[in-house]
């Protein structure tokens, strides 16, 4: 039997010793989870960890009991947008979701005494991730902004054509009132 692992950051770490700190005592269903993600958790800042593990606001593909596949965001606690789209870590699967990489499963008594098992399947977006990336991309803009850039210019059509001559002596091209 192997080893359970989760990957926390600082920050997923902290919220979940709140949650053990705030637990209603071992008849708390959560309590169990809370423990053993403490006790098994390897936590990393956020600039660390892999792109494929569940932390907080990541959008997670997951399956319970090998039925369909759902995808939900994982939060910190209920959302009051749209139904259906959240998964807070404050519900057993959330808990159970965050600091899973991608192909683990964690298995759990849900509050009807029924054993569940949750894969994570994908780790559809990632904050961390994404913010490693948008920073990766603004340090190779900032290398390419210290090139000078190179131009050619192509003459267009207005120099082409002939220049516009006045049609009076004097530049006034008005007839006056006799030519109305």
């Amino acid at each position: 039997m192997s080893k359970e692992t989760c990957i926390l950051t600082t920050k997923d770490f902290t919220i979940v010793e709140v949650m053990r700190d705030r637990c209603l005592g071992q008849d708390d269903p959560l309590a169990p989870i809370l423990k053993r993600k403490i006790e098994s958790a390897i936590v990393m800042f956020r600039d660390d960890v892999p792109d494929d593990v569940a932390t907080m606001s990541s959008r997670v593909t997951f399956s319970v009991n090998g039925r369909d596949p759902d995808t939900r965001i994982i939060s910190h606690d209920r959302m009051t947008s749209t139904v259906g789209m959240f998964l807070p870590v404050t519900t057993l699967r959330g808990l159970a979701l965050l600091g899973l990489a991608e192909g683990e499963r964690f298995a759990f008594t849900n509050r009807d005494g029924v054993e569940e098992r949750i894969l994570l399947k994908k780790v559809d977006y990632q904050p961390e991730a994404a913010r490693r990336e948008k920073d990766a991309l603004e340090r190779h803009s900032m290398g390419q902004a210290s090139v000078k850039p190179s131009l050619r210019l192509i003459r267009g059509a207005f120099y082409d054509r002939a220049p516009m001559v006045a049609v009076s002596p004097d530049g006034f091209d008005d007839p006056g009132p006799s030519a109305a």
